[in-house]
């Protein structure tokens, strides 16, 4: 294994402090954000509040990180939800997954550590009546006196594409390919290093394709696609669920899940719907559950 700058002055010999600073600038390195470094860093700090001062990285044990998540469970003192503790294993596992990786360790001591599962409530989505009634009252406007494609442009891209608001946010004209070889897509990009796994092209079709060019010739955007605030953004979805009498509160997170869920039920592959959606293999197998479970599939 190739040792990295950051992990080369690091032994099995290291003192936990000292290795945690070493990972605080290979994430950064990495271009990982501050928010994310900080947060990993939070967790795995809380190490050095239960093992002993002098304790070497090398001498940690499975037995050890197994007492350590227990004491934050139940005798810390301290409230520890399922889902922070979910999220306290994530981030030592991955502190430890480096150190091996780089070749400080030769085992691995939290790779057999159990991770939890903290499965939260199961995301609202909307039926297939309430899916006509958005894109009515959003193809509604564009018949209007004055009209404006802006909420059926809005809305009917992210239930054909799942994406998120930050996404919908970062789209440039110069993202969506409306004559490509292979098709129209718009292709979702990412400006951190980090996150470009989660770069990809989404198709998009002839209905969606009419309402975009509408609204170019009205708005006129030059760079950003939606160059609103994300709360106008959310406004705009709002006023359209509220025009369709919808009782569920219309927002970004809806249109992702029945975006994945109408793809789902229509046999799409999953691993094309993870894809689509952006998200990891190991993020998918908690939001392959919902899905199934928004299916009924399973309980």
């Amino acid at each position: 294994m190739t040792k990295t700058t950051d992990s080369a002055h690091i032994t099995s010999k290291t003192l936990l402090p000292t290795a945690i600073n070493g990972w605080e600038m290979f994430m950064y390195d990495q271009g990982r954000s501050s928010n994310t470094v900080k947060a990993f860093l939070s967790d795995v700090r809380l190490l050095t509040q239960f093992l002993a001062p002098d304790q070497s990285i090398g001498s940690i044990t499975t037995d050890d990180l197994n007492r350590f998540f227990a004491w934050m469970e139940k005798e810390r003192g301290i409230p520890c939800s399922p889902k922070t503790l979910s999220r306290r294993i994530t981030s030592i596992k991955s502190f430890f997954r480096w150190l091996h990786q780089h070749g400080t360790l030769s085992i691995d001591p939290a790779e057999k550590v159990l991770q939890r599962s903290a499965i939260s409530p199961l995301p609202q989505v909307l039926t297939g009546d309430e899916y006509e009634a958005i894109l009515l009252a959003a193809d509604r406007h564009r018949r209007e006196t004055k009209p404006d494609a802006r909420f059926y442009t809005l809305v009917y891209l992210l239930l054909i594409t799942g994406i998120k608001k930050s996404e919908c946010l970062g789209i440039h004209i110069n993202h969506i390919d409306l004559e490509a070889k292979n098709g129209p897509h718009v292709f979702i990009r990412y400006a951190s290093p980090a996150n470009r796994y989660k770069e990809r092209k989404i198709e998009l079709n002839e209905d969606w394709i009419t309402a975009y060019k509408e609204y170019l010739t009205q708005y006129r955007p030059v760079d950003q696609v939606f160059a609103w605030s994300p709360r106008r953004l959310e406004y705009l979805l709002e006023d359209i669920g509220t025009e369709a009498n919808l009782t569920k509160h219309l927002s970004f997170d809806m249109c992702r899940w029945t975006c994945a869920l109408r793809d789902y039920q229509a046999g799409m592959e999953v691993d094309t719907i993870r894809q689509k959606l952006g998200v990891s293999k190991i993020q998918w197998r908690e939001l392959f559950i919902k899905l199934k479970q928004l299916n009924g599939e399973i309980k």
